[in-house]
């Protein structure tokens, strides 16, 4: 009987602690997994989702993070940093400017610029920067060099200048034109040369600005770059949208007591535009403090490949050509076979 009992004991002890391991593993488990779905959401967290994308050192100039930073791509309003550049070289901040009939029917945002309205450059400069406003950037071209298209070779020889290799413009405005782009990694090299004009850094810093028109119209504008309230450090940059280049952002900012230039081109929507620029900032503080290495990735770019398209089409050609003698022949044959079987149908006489 005592025999009985101890072995009672003795099973049930066991079970016990069968008992205690399966809780534990089972917290190991819970744990682990919890640590790995964390883990998965703070790297896609870290994942640029625009076409291109990078942050640039301005002490150094180098590259601290890239994603396809030498991927051509419509400027959108990024233009106007040069518009403002090159008209602030040709016009004083003072002087008035007469809203023409172009000007006043580029397409554009609020607030509408009538034709005939006189505005001063700073205003139109303001305008152009804060709010976007296509017609500011119209007018600002028309007054400086007498017509857009004189205004764009001006811009086109100023980015050469500059350095911006990869960048073209069309027009004063970013609007959507044939055989205008630009780059993330030239984007950083406009803004860093738009911030020694005052007004511009000025302009670009600015939350919320009054215009007001000589005859007393006023117009109460907000910048369109958010980050100017979430991020102390963000000196300021200029936003840009269409539906071709989708949403685009460069911008100046400290980490630390660094400066660093970030560049967004191609962003699904405007938070992503937000989110990919603070990811920026991120990766960037992690490289300068010596966390990380830094990083380009090429992923959407495509190597360039030479080759004689002569050549080929010449191959492609012989090959349609023995394609189209074999269907001849094989419709040749196929129709004397169905010329016998007729023929053999038809005649009754044996031979």
């Amino acid at each position: 009987m005592k025999s009985v009992c101890v072995s009672i004991s003795a099973c049930a002890s066991a079970g016990a602690m069968v008992n205690k391991l399966l809780k534990k593993c089972l917290i190991i488990f819970v744990i682990t997994l919890t640590f790995t779905f964390t883990f998965t959401l703070i790297s896609q967290a870290q994942e640029i989702d625009a076409r291109s994308a990078v942050v640039v050192d301005a002490q150094t100039g180098k590259i601290l993070y890239g994603k396809n930073p030498h991927l051509k791509h419509p400027p959108a309003s990024t233009t106007k940093l040069v518009t403002a550049m090159v008209a602030l070289e040709r016009l004083s901040p003072d002087d008035k400017v007469e809203i023409s009939t172009k000007a006043s029917k580029t397409p554009s945002v609020s607030p509408k610029l009538m034709e005939g309205e006189v505005y001063t450059v700073r205003d139109l400069i303001y305008l152009a920067l804060m709010r976007s406003v296509n017609s500011a950037a119209v007018a600002l071209a028309e007054a400086a060099a007498g017509s857009e298209s004189d205004f764009v070779k001006i811009m086109n020889e100023k980015v050469k200048k500059i350095g911006a290799k990869d960048t073209k413009f069309v027009n004063a405005s970013g609007l959507p034109g044939k055989g205008q782009y630009t780059t993330v990694y030239d984007l950083t090299k406009i803004i860093s040369k738009a911030l020694s004009y005052p007004l511009i850094k000025e302009a670009i810093n600015t939350r919320v600005y009054l215009v007001l028109e000589q005859n007393g119209k006023e117009h109460f504008i907000q910048n369109t770059n958010q980050l100017l309230w979430s991020e102390d450090n963000m000196i300021g940059g200029k936003t840009g949208f269409t539906s071709k280049a989708r949403h685009c952002f460069v911008s100046a900012a400290r980490v630390g007591n660094r400066l660093v230039y970030t560049a967004v081109l191609g962003a699904p929507n405007r938070e992503k535009l937000w989110q990919d620029t603070q990811i920026l900032l991120t990766k960037a503080d992690d490289v300068l403090s010596g966390k990380n290495e830094p990083v380009v990735k090429l992923e959407d770019e495509k190597p360039i490949v030479r080759a004689s398209y002569k050549d080929r089409k010449i191959k492609s050609k012989k090959v349609i050509k023995v394609k189209k003698t074999k269907n001849k022949k094989e419709l040749k044959i196929k129709k004397l076979k169905q010329k016998r079987v007729k023929n053999a149908k038809v005649n009754t006489k044996s031979i």
